[in-house]
């Protein structure tokens, strides 16, 4: 999964992730934890979630 530089950090993908793999720092951040489940894609609101390595 790739963050782009339009998240706003609202945090929305980290409180939908089944997994716990991303934290909020300002931005969205993966951790190693991300299986490729694609649920914060869905939910990100600004759509800065893409599935690209």
């Amino acid at each position: 999964m790739r963050i782009s530089q339009e998240c706003v950090g609202c945090g929305q993908c980290a409180a939908y992730c089944p997994y716990g793999a991303i934290a909020v720092f300002g931005r969205a951040v993966m951790n190693g934890k991300c299986v490729e489940c694609c649920t914060c894609v869905d939910y990100c609101p600004v759509c800065a979630i893409s599935g690209d390595a």
